[in-house]
């Protein structure tokens, strides 16, 4: 069954979640992940992207850049955030890129991809 990866364009870690927030504060022009951006406030992920979440039909999970370096090392040159349908057989088949993803907001993630869970 496919599974939906969205992929951070940050590492992970209690230091980094905090030199993140700063560039946040700081330089939100030049915070370097739009999904993060689009997704959470300060401190904690949005609410409406929660609920939207738990209503998908499919599974999703989530990865931060060096986990998923380690865990896909033939992807570690793409360029993230980005987004997959993840098979069954961990083949990762791009859903929005980078460059897609950097223009949306929150709404117009979501309605994406609904509408590509709904022919999944």
């Amino acid at each position: 069954m496919k599974k939906l990866l969205f992929v951070y364009n940050a590492d992970a870690g209690l230091a980094n979640a905090l030199l993140d927030t700063a560039h946040k504060i700081f330089s939100p022009r030049t915070y370097a992940c739009s999904l993060c951006g689009i997704t959470y406030s300060l401190t904690s992920m949005r609410a409406e992207w929660k609920e939207f979440l738990q209503a998908l039909p499919v599974e999703a999970r989530f990865l931060h850049r060096d986990e998923f370096q380690q865990q896909f090392p033939a992807h570690s040159k793409q360029e993230l955030p980005a987004v997959f349908w993840e098979n069954g057989s961990h083949e990762l088949i791009p859903l929005l890129t980078a460059t897609e993803m950097a223009p949306l907001s929150l709404p117009e993630l979501m309605q994406r991809l609904q509408q590509a869970t709904q022919t999944a």
